[in-house]
């Protein structure tokens, strides 16, 4: 169910999902945490129940993003009323017990913290999410909340050995982000998004902790994949300030 948890120190956390430990059942078996692929919606809730019970936060407690491949963002400041997931792609806080999440199945889930500062930002990166610069908005919103030494987990996401795209759109992506160009494992173009990732925010002075989350979600079976099966489930990837724990 928790495929990962992070202690990233001064209280915060960070966790990642699996597609295990659910109650949904096929294409979405089995912990399927995303409201808008087609699952039932009482699976859905019941699933994200089971994933902040199995965190120690209120599932009340967890901010949604309604997200749209863009890159605009908001600052969370308290509980969420059903149905009002802003449509965003990144968000930050500073209120303690509020658990940020972002849904994936291949994008590149990013969780970001200053423990010191009391601030803490999550941000959903895809291709488009990448070229629009969604991490500088991530760290801009944190900023200004008064977040100084940043630090970045990089969370399950398709690789580069695996996100096959059209050269044109490789060219196209690596001309404002070098890094993200790669070469499949079957030597056609590519994108690695969480290269492309990890690159913007060194650039804007955030440390990314390595070696640590990144799984390639289509390589695992242990995980969702919308380039593997694109009618299937999201996993979800959690940051929060200590004060949410039961």
């Amino acid at each position: 169910m928790i495929g990962q948890r992070i202690d990233l120190g001064w209280g915060v956390r960070a966790a990642f999902t699996d597609r295990w430990g659910g109650v949904s059942v096929e294409p979405f078996a089995e912990l399927n945490l995303g409201g808008a692929v087609g699952d039932d919606p009482a699976a859905v809730r019941e699933n994200r129940r089971l994933a902040a019970a199995a965190l120690g936060i209120d599932p009340a407690d967890v901010v949604w993003m309604n997200q749209v491949h863009g890159a605009e963002g908001f600052v969370a400041d308290g509980r969420q009323a059903d149905g009002e997931a802003p449509a965003v792609d990144a968000v930050a806080t500073r209120v303690p017990g509020l658990a940020l999440a972002v849904l994936t199945a291949d994008c590149t889930p990013i969780l970001l913290a200053d423990p010191a500062a009391g601030v803490v930002g999550a941000a959903h990166v895809g291709r488009p999410g990448l070229a629009k610069g969604v991490a500088d908005t991530v760290v801009a919103l944190m900023r200004e909340l008064g977040a100084e030494k940043i630090t970045a987990v990089v969370g399950p996401s398709v690789c580069g050995r695996c996100y096959e795209v059209p050269e044109e759109l490789r060219a196209e992506v690596a001309a404002g982000t070098p890094e993200a160009h790669a070469e499949t494992g079957w030597g056609t173009p590519a994108l690695d998004i969480p290269a492309g990732v990890r690159a913007q925010l060194a650039r804007q002075g955030v440390a990314v902790r390595e070696g640590e989350a990144h799984v390639c979600t289509l390589e695992s079976e242990d995980h969702f994949s919308y380039r593997r099966a694109a009618r299937t489930g999201r996993l979800a990837s959690y940051i929060w300030l200590g004060g949410g724990e039961k």
